[in-house]
């Protein structure tokens, strides 16, 4: 183990203690003596707050702190954690406050001068892409308040006519620009999955007689798909449709293969019949529908409607 990785593990190890003695370190981490002895002083200069005691039961006593000290990263790590802070300041709404480009400047600014240079010159030449929210939603950070504390939100919901609705709301995922949760609809006790860019007015519910626990809600997300993604469908992929479906998927897809052959597989219900042919339309060529008739159909018919286009 190299030495920043072992004062790494030495600072999570003692994190949670209100004591230690040498010994404790040379037998956790196999080192010597005088190798433990160096550790201490450079967490030190970390910032371990410690001081020592003599006699019998005596030795190294931590003072007791709310954060984890400073933890040391290779220049390895250093350039991973800035690659991925620059990726996601992708997403200008999150549910935090402070934005990811807030949060690389503060870090920034405790590195030195040439690791400075080095990371400006690396994030160039590196780079990522990807969707930005389309319409960035305004109530995130309550969002998050009601799934950590098991607390129902009452709302406006707006995408397809305008209606209150009281939503628990079991999680939180963003998805080809859109952030999105799932949530059970406690009056009408139906399970969905909700744009968080149609919410408005949205409002946490301090009193209620009875919310989910997160596993009842979970209990319910499975039972939903398995009941509502009724009717099971399969389609051949090319090798292209298989780089396809892993870029852009849902959850009530499966990739499966046989005999060398990539299969597109799930279930939909009778409601998203339109959406899995729009959705299977974006293959093109690289796709081929072996069943059900209903699905290879609507299919067959969306491309005489675009045919049609060009006619």
């Amino acid at each position: 183990m190299k030495k920043a990785e072992r004062l790494n593990q030495e600072l999570i190890f003692l994190s949670n203690k209100h004591e230690f003695q040498l010994k404790d370190l040379m037998k956790e981490f196999h080192i010597s003596k005088r190798t433990a002895l160096r550790d201490i002083e450079e967490l030190a200069r970390m910032g371990l707050p410690y001081y020592t005691e003599s006699g019998r039961y005596g030795g190294y006593k931590l003072i007791n702190q709310t954060l984890l000290p400073p933890v040391y990263f290779n220049n390895d790590e250093i350039r991973a954690i800035f690659f991925a802070l620059n990726a996601l300041n992708l997403l200008s709404s999150t549910p935090f406050e402070k934005s990811y480009a807030h949060i690389r400047q503060k870090l920034f600014a405790t590195l030195p001068k040439s690791q400075q240079e080095y990371l400006d010159r690396m994030l160039e030449v590196v780079r990522y892409y990807g969707v930005a929210p389309i319409n960035p939603p305004e109530y995130l950070a309550l969002i998050l308040t009601a799934i950590m504390e098991e607390k129902i939100v009452r709302m406006i919901y707006s995408q397809y006519e305008i209606i209150n609705i009281d939503l628990q709301i079991y999680e939180l995922f963003y998805r080809n620009g859109i952030w999105f949760c799932s949530a059970y609809e406690v009056n009408q006790e139906m399970w969905g999955t909700y744009r968080c860019d149609y919410m408005s007015e949205c409002e946490l519910l301090e009193e209620m007689e009875h919310t989910y626990s997160h596993r009842e809600l979970k209990k319910f997300q499975e039972d939903h798909e398995n009941n509502y993604h009724n009717i099971p469908f399969r389609a051949r992929l090319t090798s292209f449709g298989k780089e396809l479906f892993l870029k852009h998927h849902y959850p009530n897809m499966v990739l499966e293969e046989k005999d060398g052959i990539s299969y597109l597989t799930g279930g939909y219900n009778e409601t998203e019949l339109d959406y899995m042919t729009h959705y299977l339309c974006s293959y093109g060529k690289h796709v081929k529908i072996e069943f059900p008739e209903q699905l290879k159909e609507s299919y067959l018919q969306q491309l005489e409607e675009i045919k049609a286009q060009y006619l």
